[in-house]
């Protein structure tokens, strides 16, 4: 179809193709409606590959095939299989699992994306790999979240990936943003009629012609199908007002099966119902219905239908026309020969599936056929695909509990699916059901309304669950009083008495942990009695809490893997509301490493979080950045906080400007308490620094101004500095009365180091330099670089003021060098402007190897200098052992090194 036009596409696959010839991976999305010419494109670029050496491999969305996890990806990597050895064993495992190929522990999604990543790349090293999936709109769930994880990622292999995607569908299309995107609009009337002029049909005179045109807008297969129905169409008076091109298209090829005998109409039927194309099964289900083999000639005669190796339909829409158009009955019918003609033995699920389609009304063992699959859906971590399975086998159910029973078994996979799940909540919430699935199904509805809402009855429905949770489910009942804490912590309102206050209050009710506590009951009660008598009173269960979770506990590592995993992000955030900073550091580590040896990579944002947070006040901002790299692969608000609180402690404001916005994009303006306290806070910083002490002063207010406060004391002592630098130090005397008293509970040299900072800027004369001197002392015991250098820089900016100005120096310059080194830019900028004041030129930094690296090779090059393999660092960074390779060479070339050694010889902490 050269004469269609389409240069420009063309190019775009060509260039792809060229780029993936020379070592650098791409992807491209082809967008446009049915029949636009996606599938054409695809074609194009399968035969250049072909004709360049390319292998390659291809998948097809099938619509009524969304409901077998994985499906789509199976089908694309099953020729690559005979390479997983060469996989860590982790992510053998992974896609053994997935694939239904082993039995073994759920496996994480971004791990089953890292294997296929590094499978894909192993086929590329043998040569340029082209991987083609039509119809991405009809992927099962599990397997576009994997693929588009894999398109995102791609980099330094010999591989392109082309997705068609049919625009608009009726199935909601979500994970395919961020990648470029071809969309094909429709062809000129010139090409138009040139198309039909090529066509083998009847003969169309020129109003015919001209009618046709202007019916297909431009669509080459609306074109081709409307020509070819054209003579009878306009004999009858003219085409049908059939509404959109998609409808239009469907409507010919339904009326064109409709004209084919009875024995060929149910062979399509029975064709269209089973999405594998296997020709075998298709004959076996044809023998069923006593349909001869030369029923499938007028099909393909019509071409509708072709049958070689693989049962082919000439269009996705032949196959959507032929199974809207049958009769209930007949549909039966075609499901039950293919459930016949299937060996449940060989393929469980597809058994199950078709034999559920073809029952009228319910039918318990087809419902148990269902809950089976269901379950191996669910070990594959296919939890969409469980959901589906489950809701239909509640839908077949005879039996009234038991349907309800399923239905909130279903409601439950499809919620942590990510998708609505109200539907089947309706049908559970009709049970009957026992006292403890009444319970469940309250929680899952709290939890439900919590992520849609994160509103302050988000809360208030968590603890009505873990009331009613508390005589039946003890473990349950506590940890849902612990999620109904993490939702008042993030969304409450302190000022109406909501929130925190009540849902601890309540939380005194809680039944007592039964055995020995987890992590998560020694967290709960610590914030309990914290939030219900005092900072001090909860300070020895909080640090009890923490130790655990930094598995400093007797059996710590045995106890607490699935608590850090769920919890430690709340974890992380308690230590730094006792102001224990080593504590922060352990947590943070094992929540990092735990998620990685687990596979429970979901996790890993929150986990990053906790860990950046750590590494920026202990100044390694350059380590903090490089988790940018992980940012790119999950696409996560977590660590986009991160990000914010890095540029803003660097003194960048259009860069600070730009993650905030992206934070308020991403978390849909939902961002509450905690979230709207840390991004306020990390204003406070940058204002702070760049000597913006009003607008400081306001953002700090804000962040003070939250119910977050109780868990958070990192806006203090920015409030009291932007208070006395603007002249109103009475603003801040709360925040310094709570900061001092805290400190002094904690005990730490984090807390008693800030407080006595934050006491310095109010006092006056001797008092002062006593603060300040015991702030360097007890700061200089602990991580907080940051406000170590800040209290340096305060110190020097207040003896300047009172004209002792060779002391001044000291401090200052210190301050300037520490804040030079650490990349704080603004801090370091105002004490260069003090030190200016008192006469002396502040120095600049020297230039090091490593500066013309980028935060992404940074991390490389210090995870390499540990003598980590390519192969580990890939893993750790989800990229393939070839683009590590890639960025190695220019890490070399950067850093003037040719080996390995050499890079481990440099100073790269």
């Amino acid at each position: 179809m050269d004469f269609l036009g389409r240069s420009a596409e063309r190019a775009t696959v060509d260039n792809l193709l060229s780029q993936a010839r020379a070592g650098l991976s791409g992807a491209v999305i082809v967008r446009g409606e049915a029949g636009i010419g996606k599938t054409a494109l695809l074609e194009y670029a399968r035969g250049r590959a072909d004709a360049s050496g390319f292998r390659v491999v291809s998948s097809v969305g099938v619509e009524c095939e969304t409901q077998f996890a994985f499906a789509g990806l199976h089908q694309l990597c099953a020729p690559l299989l005979d390479r997983m050895g060469a996989l860590p064993e982790p992510q053998q495992a992974a896609l053994g699992v997935a694939f239904g190929q082993q039995s073994g522990a759920v496996p994480d999604r971004f791990l089953i994306g890292l294997a296929t990543l590094n499978l894909l790349a192993e086929a590329a090293e043998e040569g340029p790999l082209l991987c083609l999936v039509d119809d991405a709109q009809w992927l099962d769930e599990a397997s576009a979240q994997v693929l588009t994880f894999v398109a995102r990622r791609v980099a330094a292999e010999p591989m392109a990936l082309v997705f068609a995607l049919r625009d608009p569908t009726e199935r909601d299309v979500r994970g395919f943003d961020g990648i470029p995107v071809v969309r094909l609009g429709g062809i000129d009337e010139a090409d138009a009629r040139e198309l039909l002029a090529a066509a083998d049909y009847v003969p169309l005179d020129d109003g015919m012609r001209e009618h046709v045109v202007a019916e297909a807008h431009g669509n080459p297969l609306a074109l081709l199908e409307l020509a070819r129905s054209a003579p009878a169409a306009w004999v009858a008076g003219g085409f049908e007002p059939v509404p959109g091109i998609t409808h239009r298209i469907e409507d010919t090829f339904r009326r064109r099966a409709d004209s084919l005998p009875a024995p060929t109409q149910l062979l399509l039927l029975v064709a269209a119902a089973d999405p594998t194309g296997e020709v075998a099964l298709l004959w076996r289900a044809a023998a069923h219905l006593g349909i001869a083999g030369e029923s499938a000639a007028p099909a393909e005669a019509a071409g509708l239908l072709e049958i070689d190796t693989r049962v082919r339909f000439r269009h996705p829409l032949v196959r959507s026309a032929v199974l809207r158009s049958a009769a209930p009955l007949e549909r039966r019918r075609a499901h039950d020969a293919l459930a016949t003609a299937i060996d449940p033995d060989v393929d469980p699920d597809r058994h199950a599936w078709h034999r559920a389609q073809a029952v009228l009304g319910t039918d318990e063992d087809a419902a148990a056929g269902l809950v089976r699959s269901a379950g191996r859906a669910r070990a594959r971590g296919g939890l969409a695909a469980a959901a589906a399975f489950m809701g239909h086998a509640a839908r077949l159910t005879p039996d009234p509990a038991t349907r309800a029973s399923r239905a909130l078994e279903a409601a439950q996979d499809k919620h942590e699916a990510g998708a609505d799940a109200s539907e089947l909540l309706t049908v559970a919430s009709a049970g009957p059901l026992d006292t403890l699935q009444q319970a469940r199904l309250e929680l899952l509805r709290a939890r439900i309304a919590f992520h849609l809402a994160r509103d302050a009855d988000g809360p208030r429905m968590l603890l009505e669950a873990a009331k009613s949770l508390a005589p039946l489910d003890p473990v349950l009942s506590r940890e849902t009083y612990l999620r109904a804490l993490e939702a008042a912590i993030v969304t409450g309102d302190f000022r109406r008495g909501r929130g925190i206050p009540e849902v601890t209050e309540a939380a005194l009710a809680a039944p007592a942990a039964t055995g020995s506590p987890r992590p998560a009951d020694l967290l709960l009660d610590g914030l309990v009695t914290t939030f219900t008598q005092g900072y001090s009173a909860g300070v020895p269960g909080l640090r009890r809490a923490l130790a655990a979770f930094g598995g400093q506990e007797p059996d710590g590592d045995a106890l607490s893997v699935a608590d850090t995993c769920r919890w430690g992000w709340l974890a992380s955030r308690t230590a730094m509301s006792v102001f224990d900073d080593e504590m922060l550091h352990a947590v943070s580590i094992r929540h990092v490493r735990l998620t990685h040896e687990t596979g429970a990579l979901a996790a890993l944002p929150d986990a990053l979080l906790g860990q950046s947070v750590i590494q920026v006040l202990s100044g390694e901002f350059d380590r903090a950045a490089e988790h940018a790299a992980i940012a790119a692969a999950t696409e996560a608000v977590p660590l986009l906080h991160a990000q914010l609180l890095l540029s803003a402690w660097r003194g960048r404001p259009d860069e600070t400007a730009g993650m905030r916005a992206s934070i308020v994009r991403k978390a849909a303006e939902q961002t509450h308490s905690t979230e709207d306290a840390l991004t306020q806070y990390a204003m406070a910083v940058l204002h702070n620094g760049l000597g913006d002490y009003s607008a400081a002063h306001a953002a700090a207010a804000r962040a003070i101004d939250t119910e977050a406060v109780r868990f958070n004391n990192l806006a203090h002592s920015e409030l009291v500095e932007a208070a006395c630098r603007s002249g109103r130090p009475e603003s801040a005397a709360d925040a310094l009365e709570q900061l001092t008293s805290r400190a002094l509970a904690s005990g730490t040299p984090w807390g008693l180091g800030l407080a006595a900072h934050s006491r310095a800027l109010t006092s006056t004369g001797t008092a002062a330099e006593e603060h300040f001197r015991e702030a360097i002392e007890q700061l200089n015991r602990c991580r907080i670089t940051t406000h170590l250098a800040r209290t340096h820089l305060v110190y020097g900016e207040w003896l300047r003021r009172e004209g002792r100005r060779q002391d001044a120096r000291e401090q200052l310059r210190t301050a300037h060098g520490m804040l030079l080194d650490m990349g704080a830019e603004a801090f370091a900028a105002r004490a260069a402007r003090e030190l200016r004041a008192t006469g002396e030129h502040p120095r600049k930094r020297s230039a090091q190897p490593a500066d013309s690296l980028t935060a992404h090779e940074m991390h490389i090059a210090r995870l390499v200098a540990t003598g980590a393999t390519s192969r580990e660092v890939a893993t750790e960074l989800f990229l393939s052992p070839r683009t590590i390779d890639a960025h190695l060479r220019n890490i070399f070339r950067k850093m003037g090194v040719t080996s390995r050694r050499q890079l481990r010889e440099l100073s790269l902490s």
